[in-house]
């Protein structure tokens, strides 16, 4: 019998209106009049975002010291930048506020702004962290990534490449999950977010380190998204389907937390490595391509269970094609026709996911992925209508 180890879960606020309890919340965890440091996407200040959270820590006594060069797939350099003004202002926590990019740079900064070293002497698991870290909170306006319930963040190095840090001193203390946030949020990225936290439930929960424990939150994930994405890109200030969304994305990121994912976001990752695509599509489309000739090999039956939970029964052979009309009723485009990836040949893409910092999820998925495969997946992706 083999050993289950379940992650620690951060401490959770959530409901319309929660943002306005964050200096509540983060009083205690650090000393009064602190400086907190908040890493937000820079586009939340037009909203009033910024503005808002801002205020909820100035009201409790915190000092605020702003950091918005946050660019979507975030770099080490930004990293770097940021850490040295946590350390001149000798901030005790930081706040991230915003989708993925945002909370993995805040993640980042409170993780290694106790140290000396930069970001990139962290990655692949290269060297510990220090032992001293940050107080960190995650406040997401987008339901995807999950990126505020685990203890992973993605930079790219100064080639590029999207690198792994990994460590339990990257998993934030608190996340507050307040859905007023994410009603702004256009319909294209609704969409795109919402399937990216259905692929880390469905990899999360089909791939060969998943587990019954694990699968608690995977599945109610699954059981969220077929819910409630569709209306919330249709309707978007209904704030029961972004509290679902969530929902979802935090407990699909907990379970690549628990679980990582798998040869979609092998994919997914590659892909955005050679040209700009947003995540949650590039491993949606991943997963379309993929997901037929996982489901080929459901001998224990996971991919069928991931069947029922969207309405097909338990029926494996079902899946590729509820997941394909999942993604077309969300509005989700799968063909990459004119969008600057007819220049990639599925051989260049096919070494972009045999490359290292993607081979975990290639040696995560149930299914062995051979050489060949690689290059099948990317002529599917890159072809794709």
């Amino acid at each position: 019998m083999s050993t289950v180890s379940l992650a620690r879960v951060p401490d959770i606020v959530q409901g319309a209106g929660a943002l306005e309890t964050l200096g509540q919340s983060l009083s205690g965890r650090v000393p009064k009049g602190s400086a907190v440091m908040l890493a937000a996407d820079p586009g939340l200040k037009a909203n009033g975002c910024v503005d808002a959270a801002t205020a909820a820590l100035s009201a409790t006594g915190f000092g605020v010291v702003a950091y918005s060069d946050i660019k979507s797939d975030p770099s080490m350099a930004q990293v770097d930048a940021a850490v040295a003004l946590a350390r001149a202002e000798r901030v005790t926590a930081v706040v991230a506020l915003g989708g993925g990019s945002a909370m993995d740079v805040g993640k980042t900064i409170a993780g290694i702004a106790g140290g000396a070293a930069a970001a990139a002497h962290y990655g692949l698991c290269a060297n510990p962290f220090p032992a001293t870290r940050l107080v960190s909170v995650c406040i997401p306006t987008t339901s995807g990534t999950g990126s505020e319930a685990t203890r992973t963040a993605v930079l790219a190095d100064a080639a590029g490449a999207k690198v792994w840090l990994w460590g339990d001193e990257l998993k934030p203390a608190l996340i507050v999950l307040d859905p007023a946030l994410t009603t702004g949020l256009p319909a294209a990225l609704t969409a795109a977010t919402g399937i990216d936290a259905l692929v880390h439930a469905i990899e999360a929960s089909t791939n060969a380190n998943a587990n019954a424990l694990n699968d608690l939150y995977c599945h109610q994930a699954i059981r969220l998204v077929v819910k409630y994405l569709v209306r919330a890109v249709e309707t978007p200030r209904d704030l029961d389907a972004r509290a679902g969304l969530q929902w979802a994305a935090t407990a699909a990121g907990i379970g690549i937390d628990n679980c990582g994912t798998a040869i979609a976001h092998n994919i997914g990752h590659a892909l955005a490595s050679l040209r700009p695509v947003h995540h949650g599509r590039a491993v949606g489309l991943a997963l379309r391509v993929t997901l037929g000739w996982n489901c080929e090999a459901d001998a224990d039956g996971r991919f069928a269970a991931v069947a029922a939970l969207i309405g097909e029964g338990a029926d494996a052979k079902r899946l590729p094609l509820a997941f394909d009309r999942l993604l077309r009723q969300a509005g989700v485009k799968v063909s990459l026709a004119g969008e600057g990836h007819d220049q990639v040949t599925p051989a260049e893409l096919a070494k972009q996911m045999a490359r290292p910092e993607n081979e975990a999820m290639r040696r995560s998925n149930r299914r062995p992925v051979a050489d060949p495969d690689l290059l099948t997946f990317a002529t599917a992706v890159l072809t794709a209508r």
